[in-house]
């Protein structure tokens, strides 16, 4: 075991947290201008209708991000309990089998994606002027899906064993050079929405690049042989469930948008999809820093329960909450306070920036508090709880978020308000749930830990 893996189960939380999250996070908000970059280019350079293509293609952008996260993390999570318990072996075919499991997903991504991208589209929303951009968009980006997913399990499997920087150098990687050649692309190349695709590929290709190259040079924890990528039903399974509420979230967000976008269009057209287009990317460009977090802390969780020690599971939550609160709040704080400033940033068109203004801040309201459901979900992720993790997971954007998109605009004709106003109750009634499953799950780690100490005596 390697001394990253070891400080897990030694270093001082709060400093093993700061180490572990900070690069996570950078690396997530790096992550997270894939798409805001696309967004800003595209709204200068070619105009809204341009956002609006984004905005039908960011979900089924997502479903492909989910696969690999969802891999990613139920393979992260067995790996370092495994690794907490002293189960090396173990350890190396779980990461063997994820790593076979995304290369076939990655190829039926590719195949599937390109020949029913135009009904998945039209599912989507998208409307006759938006969706020729979307295709061009679409059929390229899934080219690169099979290096995106690899990738992405490649980093969570690398922050499994301690090392976050390794995993934010993958993708500050291919997110810098997809800034750099965005404007080329789409500008200067005349391309277009196309140049934005092509960028955004060629960076996951160069992250791919990366992580094989840290794997295949042996600088892992994890030690791969050609044995350990034979299929094995138990490790298998133990990485899908485990992972499969991650997954569930992206798939509810994509159903939610398949909701939104059909709503927002019957609403408002195609300036309202744009709108929510633009707020979405800078929503997640201040969520994606919070997963990162939330990657810091799950190793943690993870390696420490599987070696129960769980008085260091239970004061990394405590932790990990503050840091959200205090980082989410701040966040609000922006938002709030300059609204028109951030639609600006996309587009100087007088109705996006008006309607954005307006929208952004009831959609956010919550924001501060929004990190008690992250945590919650995390931690059952991380101790390898499957159904309550799936249960947070989903309540937020299915069981609370899609009624009431579809319900508020119908009463006293609130129409475009009514689905804003949507957005803070789902947060409100979400963030309550996991605060009740969040302080069982305590308890019992509490009760846990007192029995342990009782059988040693």
């Amino acid at each position: 075991m390697n001394e990253h893996s070891k400080s897990l189960g030694e270093e001082s939380i709060p400093k093993l947290l700061r180490k572990l999250s900070i690069p996570a996070a950078m690396g997530m908000m790096v992550n997270a201008l894939y798409n805001f970059v696309d967004t800003v280019f595209l709204g200068r350079f070619v105009g809204t209708n341009a956002i609006g293509a984004l905005a039908i293609s960011f979900p089924i952008q997502m479903i492909i991000m989910g696969f690999g996260t969802m891999i990613g993390i139920g393979a992260a999570s067995a790996a370092s309990r495994a690794l907490g318990a002293k189960e090396i072996e173990k350890a190396d075919n779980i990461v063997g089998n994820a790593f076979l499991a995304v290369a076939v997903i990655g190829l039926l991504l590719v195949t599937l994606g390109r020949q029913f991208l135009t009904p998945v589209l039209n599912l989507f929303g998208a409307t006759e002027t938006l969706l020729p951009m979307a295709y061009d968009y679409m059929n390229i980006i899934f080219i690169g899906s099979i290096f995106l997913t690899i990738s992405m399990v490649s980093n969570n499997i690398i922050r499994a064993e301690g090392n976050a920087k390794t995993a934010m150098y993958s993708m500050m990687i291919g997110t810098s050079f997809n800034i750099i050649m965005d404007p080329i692309f789409i500008k200067v190349l005349g391309m277009g929405i196309k140049g934005a695709a092509l960028a955004t590929v060629l960076g996951q290709v160069l992250g791919f690049i990366y992580v094989a190259n840290y794997f295949y040079r042996g600088k892992s924890n994890f030690k791969i042989m050609p044995h350990h990528l034979k299929p094995n039903y138990k490790y298998l399974k133990e990485i899908f469930t485990v992972g499969f509420p991650t997954f569930m979230r992206q798939i509810a967000g994509s159903l939610l948008a398949i909701v939104m976008n059909n709503s927002l269009a019957f609403y408002g057209g195609d300036l309202a999809i744009s709108t929510y287009g633009v707020i979405n990317k800078v929503t997640m460009f201040i969520l994606m820093p919070m997963f990162g977090i939330v990657q810091g802390f799950q190793p943690i969780a993870s390696f420490n329960y599987g070696a129960k020690k769980f008085k260091r599971v239970i004061e990394t939550v405590k932790i990990s909450t503050k840091y959200l609160i205090i980082y989410s709040t701040i966040g609000f704080l922006i938002i709030q306070i300059f609204p028109n400033s951030i639609i600006r940033i996309f587009n100087n068109d007088a109705d996006l920036i008006t309607l954005g203004s307006k929208a952004i801040r009831f959609i956010t309201i919550l924001l501060p508090l929004i990190g008690v459901q992250i945590i919650a979900s995390a931690l059952f992720q991380a101790l390898g709880k499957a159904r309550p993790a799936l249960i947070i997971s989903m309540s937020r954007q299915t069981l609370f978020l899609i009624p009431l998109v579809l319900v508020l605009p119908r009463i006293n004709n609130l129409g475009l308000i009514g689905i804003f106003v949507a957005f803070p109750i789902a947060d409100f009634m979400a963030i309550i749930l996991s605060l009740v499953l969040l302080k069982k799950e305590i308890d019992l780690l509490h009760k846990t830990k007192e029995e342990l100490i009782i059988e040693k005596v």
